[in-house]
C-alpha cells in the first residue's frame, strides 16, 4: 500500500484524497483544525469542502500533527494555498523530506519570495530535482467529486517519478500522463489564474463571450512569451496541461479566480471580494509575483499588467479593460 501525506483541507486536497484513497493508497491527511479532523472521523465527510464525498477511514487518516503525518508517508502532496505553504512547511525539520517524493498540487507561487512552490521546497529541504513533481491540468475538484471524466498531467524532471504518481491517480474517470516540463507546467498553472481573474473582471463589466475569446487567445501568446524568456524549451502549449487548464479556469462556473474577478468587475473592492469568497483565489497573489518577475524580463504582458493595476494600484476596472482591448489582435 502506497503511503501518502496530503497537506491541506481544501477542495482540491479533498478531491485528490478521494482519488488516491479509493485507488487503494493509505492517505494521512493533515488538516489545520482539530474540529475538522473530529468531524471527518465521526462522519467520514469534510465539513468545509466537497462535503458529499464519503471517505473510507480504513484508507484515510485525518490528523493535525503535521510532523507525524509526513513521517509516516513515502509521498507528500502539497495542496494548501500558495500563501500558506511557507508558514506550514517551516514547522518541519529540514531533514523531514529527505527520502520523500514530493508532488505540488498548488497552482500558485510563494508570494513573499516570488518563486515556484517546487523551487521553494527544494531549497528549504535541500532536495534533488528528481524528488519533485507537479500535478496540473483541466480538473476542477467539484467535477472530481461528481466523478466526471478528467485529465491530469504530472510534470517532473524524473519521468519515472511522474509516471509512478500517474499510476496512483488513474481510475475509470481520471486519466493521467507524465511530462518532463515541470517549470512550464507550473508557471502556466500560475498564469492561467491571472487570465481567468481578468476574464472575470471583463465579464463583471458586461463584456461578452466574443471579447473573452479574444482575451484567452491573446493570453496564450502572453504565456508563450513569458515562458520562453524564463524557461525556454520545446513545449506544445495546445496540450491539456497548458491550454486545457487555461480554458477551464477562464470559462468554468467552478473557477474561483473567474468568480473573484467577476466580483471586482461588478464593483466589489478587493478586500470585500476576498471576505465574501470561502476559498482563496490564487490569481490575486500570482498577479503580483508574475508582475515582479517581469520587471527583469520586460516581456509584453498586457493582461497581467492590467490585472496588477486593478488589484494593487486601485485603477478602475472599466478604465483598465478599455485600455486593454486596444492592445488585442
Amino acid at each position: 500500500m502506497h503511503k501518502i501525506a496530503m497537506i491541506g483541507g481544501g477542495s482540491w486536497a479533498t478531491a485528490l484524497t478521494k482519488i488516491l484513497s479509493e485507488n487503494g493508497s493509505r492517505v494521512g491527511w493533515w488538516l489545520r483544525h482539530k474540529d475538522d479532523v473530529q468531524h471527518l472521523q465521526r462522519t467520514r465527510h469534510n465539513p468545509r469542502y466537497l462535503s458529499s464525498v464519503a471517505f473510507d477511514l480504513g484508507h484515510v487518516f485525518p490528523a493535525t500533527d503535521l510532523a507525524e503525518v509526513v513521517a509516516e508517508a513515502d509521498w507528500l502532496v502539497l495542496a494548501v494555498p500558495a500563501a500558506f505553504v511557507q508558514p506550514v512547511l517551516d514547522k518541519l525539520d529540514r531533514d523531514a523530506l529527505k527520502n520523500k517524493r514530493i508532488i505540488s498540487a498548488i497552482k500558485g507561487m510563494i508570494p513573499a519570495k516570488n518563486v515556484l512552490v517546487t523551487d521553494y521546497v527544494a531549497q528549504r529541504f535541500r532536495l534533488a530535482p528528481e524528488q519533485l513533481g507537479v500535478v496540473a491540468g483541466p480538473c476542477h475538484a467539484e467535477e472530481v467529486a461528481l466523478e466526471k471524466q478528467s485529465y491530469l498531467t504530472i510534470g517532473g524532471p524524473d519521468l519515472a517519478l511522474a509516471e509512478d504518481f500517474c499510476a496512483l491517480l488513474r481510475n475509470r474517470y481520471v486519466k493521467a500522463h507524465a511530462s518532463a516540463d515541470l517549470d512550464g507546467i507550473e508557471y502556466c498553472a500560475v498564469m492561467k489564474n491571472i487570465i481567468a481573474l481578468t476574464c472575470g473582471i471583463a465579464h463583471g463589466l458586461g463584456y461578452g463571450d466574443n471579447f473573452q475569446a479574444v482575451m484567452v487567445s491573446n493570453a496564450v501568446q502572453e504565456i508563450r512569451r513569458f515562458l520562453h524568456a524564463l524557461s525556454p524549451c520545446q513545449r506544445d502549449l495546445s496540450a491539456s496541461a497548458y491550454l486545457g487548464d487555461l480554458l477551464v479556469t477562464a470559462y468554468s462556473q467552478f473557477s474561483r479566480n473567474r468568480t473573484f474577478g467577476n466580483m471586482v468587475g461588478r464593483g466589489y473592492s478587493v478586500k470585500s471580494a476576498q471576505m465574501e469568497m470561502n476559498m482563496v483565489a490564487e490569481g490575486y497573489y500570482a498577479v503580483k509575483s508574475i508582475h515582479e518577475l517581469n520587471k527583469k524580463l520586460k516581456e509584453f504582458m498586457p493582461i497581467t499588467d492590467a490585472a496588477y493595476r486593478v488589484l494593487y494600484e486601485k485603477v478602475a476596472p472599466a478604465v483598465e479593460i478599455e485600455l486593454l482591448k486596444e492592445k488585442f489582435r
